[in-house]
């Protein structure tokens, strides 16, 4: 240690105090200088554990199962069983009687509930109106399909004897207008062919999860939407000009908040705050761009839903 000290008081024409400093503050320098990239080396490498998102998705498995077997002894007609014979002939829902209803495959609940329907009103102008009814699934519904004696789409005669009231036409424009993605309830979406209420509220939890919908495409990131139902939301929603969604401030959201948004993962979020921790806080987004655990397109996924100020 002594040779050092004064190789450098005479390679530096330094006095000895200054070699002191100057051998104690290289050493810090270097620590300074390596730590960062040591940080981000030794959190690349902390393994993430799913043992609990992989008992909460076991449990979820055993609740659609539950579920599932419950829609089944329901559906079940009392005192017939799943080998009773089917016989598929033309018929119209809005007049089909209980029995007839049975002998196509309704069970014996569903069929009272057609019947219901009808008595209070209700009535099937389209195939697709079959649909609506809780309990008719798309299976059974395709196996049914060339056997509805209803038109596929409902078609407007314009004849001269006949005049439209002012409610008809108000019911009309009712059930052609657009809906605001960001603003619709379940009863709204329920109301597009193939969302039911499990989906509704799966397309509702995640828009809050979000913060809300910026484009049209996120819907394909709703988990069990086909691009078949999708399209058709796309085609009867729309997202306002003017709509800003929620955002979460980096510089004062901790860990746990970051993570609950769909886009930023745990191990995200942890290099986020361990940033800001050895940074300070964030002057813009693009800073965002100095996180080796965000790419390019990442960061532009998320950037509509980040903010660094109030």
């Amino acid at each position: 240690m002594f040779w050092v000290k004064r190789w450098v008081k005479d390679f530096f024409a330094l006095s000895h105090s200054q070699a002191n400093g100057f051998i104690v503050l290289v050493p810090l320098l270097a620590i300074i200088i390596f730590s960062e990239p040591v940080w981000h080396w030794y959190l690349s490498r902390q393994s993430i554990d799913f043992s609990n998102d992989w008992a909460k998705l076991d449990s979820l498995i055993l609740l659609w199962d539950h579920q599932t077997e419950k829609n089944t002894r329901e559906n079940t007609r009392p005192g017939t069983t799943e080998n009773s014979p089917h016989h598929l002939f033309s018929f119209d829902p809005n007049s089909a009687t209980i029995e007839e209803l049975q002998t196509l495959g309704f069970s014996l609940p569903l069929a009272t509930r057609i019947g219901r329907y009808r008595q209070k009103g209700g009535k099937f102008r389209v195939k697709g109106d079959l649909l609506k009814i809780y309990g008719v699934d798309s299976a059974f519904y395709k196996q049914l399909y060339m056997f509805i004696d209803l038109p596929e789409k409902v078609i407007f005669e314009k004849r001269e004897h006949q005049r439209k009231y002012p409610y008809e036409k108000e019911r009309e424009r009712k059930l052609f207008a657009k809906f605001d993605l960001n603003k619709a309830d379940t009863l709204q979406l329920m109301k597009i062919n193939g969302i039911g209420g499990k989906r509704s509220l799966r397309i509702i939890k995640f828009r809050d999860a979000l913060g809300g919908f910026i484009s049209p495409e996120q819907l394909k990131e709703v988990y069990g939407l086909d691009s078949a139902v999708v399209n058709r939301l796309i085609k009867s929603s729309f997202i306002a000009a003017d709509f800003e969604p929620d955002k979460i401030n980096i510089n004062t959201s901790d860990e746990n908040t970051l993570a609950t948004h769909p886009y930023l993962t745990k191990a995200v979020a942890r290099a986020i705050v361990a940033y800001r921790f050895q940074h300070g806080e964030f002057l813009g987004l693009d800073d965002l761009r100095k996180i080796h655990a965000l790419d390019d397109e990442s960061i532009q996924k998320i950037a509509p839903y980040l903010t660094v100020g109030d």
